[in-house]
């Protein structure tokens, strides 16, 4: 079981303007529910203890809707980037010292899914364990192949990256803090031969603009009314 995660929070959502000038991505609600929350639940429910949310845009906002985690029976501590976000992998770097040594679990805090995290395996065999989905319409070419149980740079057919994973301590050793992303660091560990994967056929949205935003609210307050 993995007991601690890291939800990516601190992006300004410039597609989302200019519903993320007053709110973080995030913090917006689809169903009647924030989009964190939902991964806090489901966190949760999978047996994680300790969630890490770095912040930095309006990051005042996060402790104020979400405090210290008890309401989901989690330890949430909120991990500052200052006015800049550092991105995902100086994110991820920024925030180690809080996640232990063990692999822990790292979602994209502006994904929807019903994923359920306790699948995920707590001692992934390389640096990384990562979720594919389908490619949506909105990124047709996809990010990495999935073959034999690994992930790979390849030209195609491409899987997208549900910006779901586990990842050890171990894939940002020696890195210098600053502002860089993750996924480079990926493609450099898939070559390696590093990176394990698994497809998710459930629901995911990458709710990346007002009209996803919309469309995919509309769904779940369809869905939760029925016919």
């Amino acid at each position: 079981m993995i007991e601690r995660a890291l939800i990516f929070a601190a992006g300004r959502g410039e597609r989302m303007r200019p519903l993320t000038d007053a709110t973080p991505k995030p913090l917006l609600a689809v169903g009647g529910k924030r989009l964190i929350e939902r991964h806090l639940e489901n966190l949760a429910r999978a047996g994680v203890r300790e969630v890490v949310v770095n912040t930095s845009h309006l990051a005042e906002e996060f402790p104020a809707a979400l405090g210290d985690g008890s309401r989901w029976n989690l330890r949430i501590q909120y991990s500052y980037e200052g006015a800049e976000p550092l991105e995902t992998g100086g994110g991820m770097l920024r925030a180690l010292p809080r996640l232990g040594a063990d692999p822990f679990i790292a979602v994209n805090g502006d994904v929807f899914t019903d994923f359920d995290f306790s699948t995920l395996p707590p001692n992934p065999p390389g640096l990384a364990h990562l979720v594919v989905v389908d490619n949506p319409s909105q990124h047709p070419g996809g990010d990495f192949v999935l073959r034999d149980g690994l992930l790979h740079d390849e030209p195609a057919p491409r899987l997208t990256f549900a910006g779901i994973g586990v990842y050890r301590p171990e894939l940002l050793a020696g890195l210098v803090p600053g502002k860089f992303g993750i996924v480079p660091i990926l493609r450099a560990a898939m070559r390696a031969g590093k990176i394990s994967g698994q497809k998710f056929a459930g629901a995911w949205t990458d709710v990346g603009t007002p009209h996803r935003l919309d469309e995919l609210d509309a769904r779940l307050r369809r869905d939760f009314q029925g016919p």
